[in-house]
């Protein structure tokens, strides 16, 4: 079955090349329904590091695969990576890439615009009925995504919206900072690793909410802050990602922070590395607070493109490619 997107620099819609979609499915049709002990040890942590390992660790891997010739027939610019592409000789060392974003991914100066966290495939919902982006509890259940204990978030996001961002294998996977803002709780929760392919996405209900995901909450509305409100940044793991690592850097990739609490975060810089495999990101707004780009919503209800989404909740819902760094928002206060 065909997924098709929007490539937003051009407004073409794209064919997107989904890796391994016969065996997902299949381990996620079959193996679910006839050996549900086996599909559980599969999206295991254990079982999610395993497949990570064979597929971007060993060399032999690279070779199989053939590094440059993927880099290649999926339209990677080479020219990008801040190291030489010949250094890049296993899978995961071409998955964990730096890129020279200061030059090849420019942010507007604005700061009262909100950016991609990443090159990703963007989806824009609300938790609001009212909304003309209702689409709650299709993508995650709230409360389960933050935490059925967080009580002080799940209050202050409640009929907020928010933005999925699904990253594919090929893709740079640092993530950036969406906004600029002061950190006021981050923490992790447990989960499984299931596939982020959409047809899973479709038929597993609210996988993002079920996978195991690491939570920020950035205050914008203080001095040099983005003016949105809170936003809650999450990421989420996904099959053979092994881990989100913390790598805050002000200034290209230097002096990585590990440890983010407490930090005011510029805006457009490294935050977080997605460990292999695909992976996606989840941006939380309060209500009312932060008012989408215009030409991301129209792509979403563009009836030319083929989704799985559109197909899996019963309504057009078409993703648009944007690069990281991207403008996707901007204050609501502010114009």
């Amino acid at each position: 079955m065909q997924h098709q997107y929007i490539e937003r620099e051009t407004g073409q819609i794209k064919n997107e090349t989904l890796f391994a979609d016969r065996i997902v499915n299949l381990m996620y049709s079959s193996a679910r329904e006839y050996a549900p002990v086996l599909f559980r040890l599969a999206v295991g942590k254990r079982m999610s590091g395993l497949l990570g390992f064979f597929n971007y660790d060993l060399k032999i891997g690279a070779f199989v695969s053939g590094n440059q010739g993927f880099l290649k027939k999926l339209g990677v610019d080479t020219d990008e990576f801040l190291d030489p592409p010949a250094a890049l000789d296993t899978a995961r060392k071409v998955f964990e890439r730096k890129i020279k974003y200061w030059d090849c991914r420019p942010m507007a100066e604005d700061p009262q615009q909100v950016v991609s966290p990443a090159d990703a495939k963007v989806l824009f919902g609300s938790l609001k009925q009212q909304s003309s982006l209702f689409i709650k509890e299709k993508f995650f259940h709230f409360e389960e995504l933050l935490g059925i204990d967080k009580r002080q978030w799940l209050y202050s996001f409640t009929g907020g919206d928010f933005a999925v961002f699904r990253l594919t294998p090929e893709k740079y996977h640092y993530n950036h900072t969406p906004v600029a803002g002061q950190v006021i709780d981050t923490y992790e929760i447990e989960g499984d690793y299931h596939s982020c392919n959409p047809n899973i996405v479709v038929s597993l209900a609210t996988p993002y909410s079920k996978n195991k995901r690491v939570i920020t909450i950035i205050n914008t509305d203080v001095p040099g802050g983005s003016g949105v409100g809170l936003v809650a940044m999450i990421e989420v793991v996904a099959l053979m990602i092994g881990d989100v690592v913390q790598q805050y850097s002000e200034q290209k990739y230097d002096a990585p922070l590990t440890d983010i609490a407490n930090c005011f975060l510029k805006k457009g810089v490294p935050k977080s590395l997605f460990r292999p495999g695909s992976s996606t990101v989840v941006l939380l707004f309060q209500s009312g607070r932060c008012r989408f780009e215009q030409d991301l919503i129209n792509n979403m209800h563009n009836v030319n493109a083929v989704s799985r989404f559109s197909l899996g909740f019963g309504h057009q819902l078409v993703e648009t490619e944007v690069n990281v760094c991207s403008a996707i928002g901007r204050s609501a206060k502010h114009g």
